[in-house]
């Protein structure tokens, strides 16, 4: 569980800022790597404060607690096995020390806002980032985090399948990523100037990064070692393969050639589908969600983005909110019960049907409602308070210079 966590925060820094890094333009570089590293400083300290208390303290239904404010009490048996939500009824012993489970869910709320800003990628105020993403980690990621993972939840109590963030992670930084690019615009002479990335080599390192690292996100969600995390591990890798040949395949018939672009974003693309359903399928259905994901985010990518007019700098909402949305309702139709058998199910948990898949769908719903109302609440707040977005110098500029006073040269 230590490696997985490091995986995973491996996907943060370097990864995801290598990878986002790669697909901006040259005067934006540093800016948007800046984001992911701070987010990773940031959400630490929010995590460590509240956010953890909140996300899985025992509370009720729809939030956690303040019992773990600032980490309190968790000294006691802190090199004991832990059991998340004891004295709830609810109660579900795991193997690891409760710094470990931390740590690990801290590795899940760092990226999770660090995902969002590839949406408003190149025009976003820095000091509106640390105020948007403070109170995002807050009023958005915690509870939904509650609903779907701590025992108490409501949408874990409806017995909805998310392996290891479908919701929480993917579908909620998607919408909320759709919502910031809506409400920031579209940026400075989109449809006129060159918009391209100015280094895909970087964008490949950061993928890569972050295909290793997912093996770690999706595997570590077994919260053990054994035969569950090694067929979500399966899962993965199948997953990320099939829809880095199906995202290439469409383009190479459309659009006449395959580009490393192409393959990067089909491979995250297939395993952001499959994160939902990693721990709840087998490696043939992983197969089908990889060829499904690498086509349909193609899709939401090149035509629905371009219909809707919407400025997704970086697909946040192509990839990671379409994908995610498919992954979970993939869940629902092929989940294998004998991945989820315990004492309380010797059939297995989760089993694909139609009970299932509106469970799934309805934790899609929800999702998408608090993610889209709490992120736009909080952009009007942070609006008010500092500002949301850079003069249309500053963006001509480049946020390297105007908000950093620093350039790649």
């Amino acid at each position: 569980m230590l490696l997985s966590t490091v995986l995973v925060l491996l996907m943060t820094v370097p990864g995801l800022a290598l990878f986002y890094g790669g697909m901006v333009r040259k005067k934006n570089i540093l800016a948007i790597m800046a984001q992911s590293f701070v987010l990773c400083a940031l959400v630490t300290v929010v995590w460590v404060v509240l956010g953890y208390s909140l996300a899985f303290g025992n509370g009720g239904a729809l939030l956690g607690d303040f019992s773990r404010f600032m980490l309190a009490g968790m000294e006691v048996n802190f090199d004991k096995a832990f059991t998340l939500g004891a004295g709830t009824g609810s109660e579900v012993a795991l193997t690891i020390p409760e710094p470990v489970f931390m740590l690990y869910q801290m590795t899940f709320a760092i990226i999770t806002p660090a995902v969002i800003t590839g949406a408003f990628a190149e025009r976003m105020k820095f000091s509106a980032l640390l105020v948007l993403m403070t109170l995002w980690s807050l009023v958005v990621y915690a509870p939904i985090a509650h609903w779907a993972w701590a025992p108490l939840g409501w949408l874990n109590q409806l017995g909805m399948a998310d392996f290891a963030g479908g919701t929480v992670v993917e579908v909620n930084s998607g919408i909320a990523g759709l919502v910031c690019a809506i409400v920031l615009g579209r940026r400075v002479g989109l449809g006129h100037d060159n918009m391209a990335p100015f280094n895909l080599a970087y964008a490949v390192i950061g993928a890569s990064l972050l295909w290793v690292g997912w093996l770690g996100f999706n595997g570590g969600s077994a919260l053990a070692s054994g035969g569950r995390a090694a067929m979500a591990i399966v899962a993965t890798q199948v997953a990320a393969a099939a829809a880095t040949l199906s995202w290439l395949a469409l383009e190479w018939v459309l659009h006449r050639r395959p580009t490393v672009l192409g393959a990067v974003s089909g491979a995250v693309a297939g395993m952001v589908a499959i994160t939902p359903a990693a721990g709840f399928v087998l490696p043939g259905p992983a197969l089908l969600i990889g060829l499904a994901a690498g086509a349909l985010c193609f899709w939401a990518v090149t035509i629905l983005k371009a219909k809707l007019r919407y400025d997704d700098s970086l697909d946040a909402f192509g990839v990671h909110g379409v994908g995610g949305i498919l992954g979970m309702l993939a869940t629902g139709v092929f989940a294998y019960g004998g991945l989820s058998v315990t004492e309380a199910a010797p059939e297995g948990a989760y089993q694909g049907g139609a009970a299932l898949l509106c469970v799934q769908a309805l934790g899609v719903l929800a999702t998408a409602a608090w993610s889209a109302a709490g992120t736009f609440g909080l952009l009007k707040l942070t609006d008010f308070l500092v500002g949301l977005r850079v003069t249309q110098d500053q963006e001509r500029q480049g946020l390297d210079e105007a908000l950093h006073g620093e350039s790649l040269g």
